[in-house]
C-alpha cells in the first residue's frame, strides 16, 4: 500500500457509530398525521391473529394518501418499517395459502418509500431490526434489559427475543468496527501498537457480541420461532408456495409482472461481511457467496458503500490491507498476529454458533408446509452446506 494514496476510513461518513454501530438514533415509534398506518402498526398482532389483516387492509381505500415532503429520513424508515410488516402480513397471513398480489393501497406507498430509502420493496433486516427498537428508559443504554421492539407480527417472548439479541448484537459491533478501523489506518503509518490496540478493542467487542448469540436460547424456543416467528418473514424469491413472485398491484414500474425479492434474513446485517472485508476473510464461489452479494441490495445504501470500502482497501499484492500487514509481521511482532488470530477465532466461533441455531431453529424442525420449508433459509438458500464451508475458510485464514 501506497501511504501517500491511503484515504483514512471513519465511521460517520457511512452513517455508523462507536456507541451504535449500524443502529440508528433511536427510530420513530409514529408518524406524523397517518392515523391508518399507525392504526395498522398497533393492531397488527391482534389482527393476525384473527387473520384479519387482509379484510383490514382491503377495506381502506388508502394507507398512506401522500408522503409529506416534510418527511425526515427516519420517518421514512418509520414508514418502511411498518409497510413492511404489513406486506408480509397480508402475502403470509393465512398458513399454506399465501397471496400472490397486493392491493394498490399497499403496494403503492411501499413502493415510494423504498424508492426513497434504495432498498426493495420487502421485509429487510434493516426494517426488521436496525429499526425496529425503543429503549425502555432512553437515559439509560441499549442494552437487553432495556430495548423492546415497536413493530411485531403476532408478538410474545420467543419473536420479542428473537430479534433484540440481534439489535444488541449490532450495538455491540460499534466499537469494534470502530477499532477495526483504528487497525486499519494505522497500517498507512505503521504505527504497529495502534494496531494492535485496534484489534484487541474488536476482540473485546466481538466477545460482547458472541456471548449475547449465546443467549439465543435463553427466551426463544426453536419449535415456537419455527412455528409462529419465522413464517412471516419469507420473501418470494426461490419461493415454492410463490414460485412466480409477486404482483404490487397499479406499481407503474413494475406493470403488472410479479416481482421476485428475498426474504428478511441476518445474512443482510453488515457485519460478519464487514469482519470478513476488513480482517481479510476469503471465501471461495458457492452458491452462498453469490447469494450474500445479492444480500448487499437489502442493506441501507451507506452500510453497503461501507462494506465496499472496507473491501477496497488492499495492498499491492491484492491482499487486504490489514491481514498482509499482520500475516509479514508474523516473526517480527508475534503480539500482533496473536491478536489478528484472537479475532479471526472469535469470527469463527460466532459462525459456528450461528451453524448450530441454523440446525436447531430451522434444519432440524418438522416441515408441515411449503410455505415454511426446512431445506431453505428465509432467503429462499439452501445454507447448512455452505455455511459450514464458510467457517472452514475463516479458520483457515490463520492456518496458513
Amino acid at each position: 500500500m501506497n501511504p501517500s494514496t491511503f484515504q483514512p476510513l471513519s465511521l460517520t461518513d457511512f452513517d455508523i457509530s462507536p456507541e451504535r454501530g449500524f443502529l440508528p438514533s433511536d427510530p420513530c415509534d409514529t408518524l406524523p398525521d397517518c392515523p391508518v398506518l399507525d392504526h395498522l402498526s398497533r393492531e397488527m398482532p391482534k389482527l393476525l391473529s384473527t387473520r384479519q389483516v387482509r379484510r383490514f387492509i382491503d377495506g381502506k381505500p388508502s394507507l398512506l394518501p401522500s408522503i409529506p415532503s416534510s418527511w425526515r429520513d427516519d420517518e421514512y424508515r418509520a414508514a418502511m418499517r411498518i409497510l413492511s410488516f404489513a406486506g408480509h402480513a397480508y402475502v403470509w397471513e393465512t398458513p399454506g395459502k399465501p397471496t400472490s398480489k397486493l392491493p394498490s393501497q399497499l403496494a403503492q406507498p411501499w413502493y415510494e418509500v423504498v424508492r426513497k430509502l434504495g432498498r426493495p420493496p420487502v421485509l429487510s433486516y434493516a426494517s426488521y431490526a436496525l429499526d425496529n427498537w425503543r429503549r425502555l428508559d432512553p437515559t439509560t443504554p441499549i442494552q437487553l434489559d432495556n430495548i423492546v421492539l415497536l413493530q411485531n407480527f403476532l408478538g410474545g417472548l420467543d419473536e420479542e427475543w428473537f430479534v433484540v439479541v440481534h439489535i444488541q448484537i449490532e450495538q455491540q459491533a460499534g466499537l469494534g468496527l470502530d477499532g477495526l478501523l483504528q487497525a486499519i489506518n494505522a497500517v498507512s503509518t505503521r504505527k504497529d501498537d495502534e494496531v494492535l490496540l485496534g484489534l484487541q478493542a474488536l476482540a473485546s467487542a466481538q466477545t460482547d457480541m458472541r456471548n449475547t448469540l449465546l443467549r439465543m436460547k435463553e427466551r426463544c424456543d426453536p419449535y415456537v420461532y419455527y412455528t409462529r416467528v419465522r413464517p412471516y418473514i419469507h420473501g418470494w424469491k426461490n419461493s415454492p408456495s410463490l414460485p412466480d413472485g409477486l404482483v404490487y398491484d397499479k406499481v407503474e414500474a413494475y406493470a403488472q409482472q410479479p416481482q421476485q425479492f428475498r426474504g428478511e434474513t441476518g445474512a443482510q446485517s453488515s457485519i460478519v461481511p464487514c469482519l470478513d472485508a476488513g480482517l481479510g476473510i476469503r471465501h471461495a464461489p458457492d452458491p452462498l457467496t453469490v447469494y450474500l452479494q445479492e444480500m448487499r441490495e437489502y442493506m441501507p445504501p451507506r452500510h453497503r458503500a461501507f462494506l465496499q470500502a472496507l473491501e477496497n482497501q488492499t495492498d499491492n499484492q491484492r491482499r487486504a490491507v490489514l491481514s498482509g500487514y499482520v500475516h509479514d509481521r508474523r516473526q517480527s511482532h508475534p503480539e500482533l498476529w496473536s491478536a489478528y488470530c484472537a479475532c479471526v477465532n472469535l469470527l469463527a466461533q460466532f459462525r459456528e454458533i450461528h451453524i448450530g441455531y441454523a440446525d436447531s431453529y430451522i434444519n432440524r424442525q418438522n416441515q408441515t408446509s411449503t410455505t415454511n420449508p426446512t431445506a431453505v433459509g428465509t432467503g429462499g438458500t439452501p445454507f447448512m452446506t455452505y455455511l459450514q464451508k464458510h467457517l472452514d475458510e475463516t479458520k483457515q485464514a490463520i492456518e496458513a
